[in-house]
Protein backbone atom coordinates (compact mmCIF):
# COMPACT_ATOMS: atom_id res chain seq x y z
CA UNK A 1 0.00 0.00 0.00
CA UNK A 2 0.94 3.04 -0.92
CA UNK A 3 3.21 5.49 2.29
CA UNK A 4 0.91 8.45 1.85
CA UNK A 5 -2.55 6.10 2.78
CA UNK A 6 -0.38 4.13 5.51
CA UNK A 7 0.29 7.31 6.97
CA UNK A 8 -2.95 8.83 7.00
CA UNK A 9 -4.71 5.22 8.20
CA UNK A 10 -2.24 5.52 10.84
CA UNK A 11 -2.75 9.32 12.12
CA UNK A 12 -7.14 8.92 12.19
CA UNK A 13 -6.93 5.32 14.08
CA UNK A 14 -3.53 5.55 16.23
CA UNK A 15 -5.38 5.87 19.38
CA UNK A 16 -7.19 3.21 19.23
CA UNK A 17 -3.74 0.86 19.35
CA UNK A 18 -1.15 0.51 22.03
CA UNK A 19 2.13 3.23 20.63
CA UNK A 20 4.20 0.51 20.69
CA UNK A 21 2.42 -1.71 18.32
CA UNK A 22 2.20 1.45 15.60
CA UNK A 23 5.56 0.38 13.81
CA UNK A 24 4.73 -2.99 13.69
CA UNK A 25 1.05 -1.79 12.43
CA UNK A 26 3.23 0.58 9.86
CA UNK A 27 5.46 -2.25 8.55
CA UNK A 28 2.45 -4.73 7.77
CA UNK A 29 0.24 -2.15 6.33
CA UNK A 30 2.78 -1.09 3.71
CA UNK A 31 3.06 -4.64 3.00
CA UNK A 32 -0.88 -4.71 2.46
CA UNK A 33 -2.19 -4.92 -0.91
CA UNK A 34 -4.12 -1.53 -1.92
CA UNK A 35 -6.78 -4.46 -2.71
CA UNK A 36 -7.60 -5.10 1.14
CA UNK A 37 -7.40 -1.15 1.46
CA UNK A 38 -11.38 -0.64 1.56
CA UNK A 39 -11.62 -3.65 3.77
CA UNK A 40 -9.45 -1.83 6.31
CA UNK A 41 -11.42 1.54 6.49
CA UNK A 42 -14.49 -1.18 6.97
CA UNK A 43 -12.86 -2.17 10.14
CA UNK A 44 -15.35 -0.98 13.24
CA UNK A 45 -12.76 -0.13 15.80
CA UNK A 46 -13.49 0.56 19.29
CA UNK A 47 -12.36 3.86 21.06
CA UNK A 48 -10.65 2.75 24.49
CA UNK A 49 -12.11 6.35 26.07
CA UNK A 50 -15.62 5.59 25.27
CA UNK A 51 -15.17 2.21 26.68
CA UNK A 52 -14.10 3.66 29.73
CA UNK A 53 -16.71 5.60 30.09
CA UNK A 54 -18.79 3.02 29.54
CA UNK A 55 -17.27 0.92 32.18
CA UNK A 56 -17.87 3.66 34.83
CA UNK A 57 -21.45 4.13 34.31
CA UNK A 58 -22.78 0.47 33.06
CA UNK A 59 -19.40 -1.78 33.75
CA UNK A 60 -21.59 -3.66 36.91
CA UNK A 61 -23.90 -4.52 34.29
CA UNK A 62 -21.43 -6.05 31.55
CA UNK A 63 -22.27 -3.77 28.98
CA UNK A 64 -18.70 -2.90 28.43
CA UNK A 65 -17.91 -7.02 27.82
CA UNK A 66 -21.20 -6.68 25.52
CA UNK A 67 -19.79 -3.75 23.48
CA UNK A 68 -16.65 -5.63 22.79
CA UNK A 69 -18.20 -8.64 21.93
CA UNK A 70 -17.04 -10.79 24.65
CA UNK A 71 -21.54 -12.05 25.81
CA UNK A 72 -20.01 -14.73 27.90
CA UNK A 73 -17.81 -12.55 30.13
CA UNK A 74 -20.90 -9.82 29.84
CA UNK A 75 -23.68 -12.24 31.24
CA UNK A 76 -21.22 -13.58 33.91
CA UNK A 77 -20.09 -9.83 34.91
CA UNK A 78 -24.30 -9.31 34.48
CA UNK A 79 -25.34 -12.47 36.94
CA UNK A 80 -22.83 -11.22 39.17
CA UNK A 81 -23.18 -7.51 39.66
CA UNK A 82 -19.65 -7.11 38.33
CA UNK A 83 -18.05 -9.27 40.28
CA UNK A 84 -19.68 -8.09 43.72
CA UNK A 85 -18.12 -5.26 42.51
CA UNK A 86 -15.01 -5.91 42.53
CA UNK A 87 -14.82 -6.88 38.37
CA UNK A 88 -15.92 -3.74 37.74
CA UNK A 89 -13.50 -1.43 39.85
CA UNK A 90 -10.80 -3.90 38.30
CA UNK A 91 -11.42 -2.93 34.89
CA UNK A 92 -11.87 0.21 35.29
CA UNK A 93 -8.45 -0.27 34.94
CA UNK A 94 -7.84 -2.55 32.33
CA UNK A 95 -10.43 -1.93 29.98
CA UNK A 96 -8.78 0.78 27.96
CA UNK A 97 -5.65 -1.76 27.37
CA UNK A 98 -8.09 -4.74 26.58
CA UNK A 99 -10.19 -2.57 24.03
CA UNK A 100 -7.19 -1.96 22.09
CA UNK A 101 -5.98 -5.19 21.90
CA UNK A 102 -9.11 -6.02 20.93
CA UNK A 103 -8.50 -3.69 18.07
CA UNK A 104 -5.46 -5.02 17.20
CA UNK A 105 -7.19 -8.54 16.85
CA UNK A 106 -9.45 -6.77 14.62
CA UNK A 107 -7.16 -5.36 12.41
CA UNK A 108 -4.79 -8.10 12.17
CA UNK A 109 -7.69 -10.36 10.90
CA UNK A 110 -7.70 -7.86 8.19
CA UNK A 111 -4.08 -8.15 7.43
CA UNK A 112 -3.88 -11.97 7.09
Amino acid sequence: MESQKVDMFLMANAKYFESHMIPYIHEQLLKMDDSKFMMLQTVNLKDPIMMLIVSLFGGHLGIDRFILGETGLGIAKLLTCGGLGIWTIVDFFLIMGHTKEVNMQKLQMVLY
